[in-house]
């Protein structure tokens, strides 16, 4: 491994403080176009971390990277099959978001579930990521593409001047002529500057317990409930969340699989602090064990279960940050703020974010030009992804009061969700097609930096309204009834909303259709979707028939 020292007098292009997922993914991407790199650490792998699981919109995020930038390997976290034949047998199968409310002393109602998987014939492959694992691995690609590293450096000082950086530990000095904090909450830019919101601008509050576990019951022996009322994915197989009022509990497997060697898996509970204050007479694990016991199915789950690592325990998860960049510096993903878990925007939002950074900082290393100025776009849209995933999260708490208002929300979400994916793989299946970045540079061209979908003005539209009646429910202006039934009516009359897949379909719990509800589909949005909506879907059909006859993975 290369290891800078406190003696050598070098001037690096780019510092990045923190050598994660985004540290190690933006480091490898400028190294391998020519920038001298210095990955800084705190600490050092393998480490434990959190934010194990991925979404379509990341698979895709981190194909455009691995292409864009030419860096294949890269493109090994975006399959399960890459993960587990590059890295090892350690990974879960994701395939689904499954949700189940539950309600205090009472069995958990199966109409009451709701569940979110992509047919085989879209070709979607997502995985549970076993941390320790994949972030050494990203570690070790930035080094082999030309990153010089120091780990178990803690950094005492930051300094920026007109000509550069200085970054200074207590074994050494650095100088570089840009500064990337990727390090996460306690951000050394952010205490610099004294970027910190306080109070905190989210709306959502929540705290966090969490751990890796041994002998977790698979969530499907749980229940022995009709065929009608059970998925078509077995929940196991995907990240399975426990909603309650204004909590949740994630269950993800990385043994839900017969290739996996990894015994663990992750759990953990999330709630809103105001209304499940953080007790100072019980420890984590035991505050743990006392929300899950008011929820008799949660705690059938977790019965028996075997903890392998300390309790994490945690304040309010949320907080926010005045701007994310500077002259010569930038705040990247968790260095910049953290929401909350849920829908797992963690990674997506890091990827996307390395993605609109990553051709920034390489036209500034070869013209010299840092400012402030350059980087805008990246603040407006890193602070837009927190925004509109605080009032998305915010509504999910709120919904959980009523199966019926959540059903609303989950059919928002889904929609949002889903046609974001489409958009930015029509990016890259014409980039794919004729090497114009073009087609990249214009996803940037959009009105709500931050939406999953962007560039739409009817689904920002119907975005707010969500928003708006989730709100007036939480103040008692409208019933969580009259709230559903104005979104469903809203979702239904929409002409950008599919219909046939189960986005309007109020009696749909399981969003899992098959090639005939597909084509289906495929027709509606011909015949009556608006033109951009049928023009994601044929692109992405054309793509899908593409990979198939070549035999490859399209995310």
């Amino acid at each position: 491994m290369a290891v800078a020292h406190p003696s050598e007098k070098i001037t690096y292009d780019v510092i990045i403080l923190g050598s994660g997922i985004a540290g190690s993914l933006l480091g490898t991407i400028l190294a391998r176009h020519g920038a001298k790199v210095l990955l800084l650490d705190a600490a050092s792998h393998p480490r434990f971390a959190i934010g194990e699981s991925t979404i379509p919109y990341t698979l895709v995020s981190i194909r455009t990277l691995a292409e864009r930038y030419d860096v294949p390997e890269i493109a090994t976290l975006a399959t399960f099959t890459g993960n587990t034949r590059a890295i090892g047998p350690r990974f879960g199968v994701k395939r689904h978001f499954g949700f189940l409310l539950h309600h205090e002393d009472q069995a958990q109602d199966p109409r009451e579930a709701n569940q979110f998987n992509t047919p085989k014939q879209l070709l979607h492959e997502a995985a549970h990521l076993f941390r320790q694992d994949t972030d050494s691995f990203l570690f070790n690609i930035a080094i082999a593409r030309g990153c010089v590293a120091r780990q178990n450096f803690l950094v005492t000082d930051i300094d920026v001047d007109d000509s550069g950086v200085s970054v200074a530990g207590r074994d050494g000095e650095y100088r570089g002529r840009y500064l990337v904090d990727a390090s996460g909450f306690r951000s050394p830019v952010a205490q610099k500057y004294g970027l910190r919101e306080d109070p905190c601008r989210f709306k959502h509050h929540s705290r966090s317990i969490w751990n890796h576990s041994l002998n977790v019951t698979p969530t499907d022996d749980l229940f022995d409930h009709p065929r009608r009322l059970t998925p078509p994915v077995p929940w196991y197989q995907g990240t399975v969340h426990h909603m309650f009022e204004r909590g949740w509990a994630w269950v993800i497997g990385f043994d839900n699989n017969k290739v996996s060697r990894n015994p663990l898996c992750s759990v953990g509970m999330t709630v809103d602090p105001r209304y499940y204050p953080k007790p100072d007479n019980l420890s984590p694990e035991e505050d743990f064990y006392e929300l899950a016991g008011r929820f008799p199915d949660i705690a059938r789950q977790f019965e028996g279960m075997k903890p392998v690592r300390e309790w994490t325990s945690t304040g309010r998860l949320q907080y926010s940050s005045s701007t994310t960049v500077g002259d010569r510096w930038l705040l990247l993903s968790h260095a910049a703020g953290f929401l909350d878990p849920l829908f797992s925007r963690g990674l997506s939002n890091t990827t996307e974010a390395v993605n609109v950074i990553a051709w920034r900082l390489l036209r500034a290393v070869k013209d010299g030009d840092f400012s402030a100025d350059r980087f805008g776009y990246v603040d407006k849209l890193q602070q837009g992804l927190f925004d509109y995933n605080d009032s998305l999260v915010n509504s999910a708490f709120i919904s959980w009061t009523d199966y019926d208002l959540w059903s609303a929300v989950f059919r928002m979400w889904t929609t949002g969700a889903n046609s974001g994916v489409l958009r930015l793989q029509r990016a890259l299946s014409k980039y794919r097609a004729d090497g114009r970045e073009q087609h990249l540079l214009d996803l940037e061209k959009a009105a709500y930096p931050g939406l999953y979908w962007p560039d739409h003005d009817g689904f920002a539209e119907l975005y707010e309204t969500m928003v708006k009646q989730c709100e007036a429910v939480e103040a008692g202006a409208t019933t969580p009834r009259e709230a559903a039934d104005l979104l469903y009516d809203r979702l239904q009359a929409a002409p950008f909303v599919p219909k046939h897949f189960g986005f309007v379909e109020r009696d749909v719990q399981f969003l899992h259709p098959d090639p005939v509800k597909f084509l289906r589909m495929l027709n509606w949005a011909r015949k009556h979707g608006d033109p951009d909506t049928y023009d994601m879907i044929a692109v992405n059909g054309r793509e899908v028939v593409k990979a198939r006859l070549k035999g490859r993975k399209l995310f």
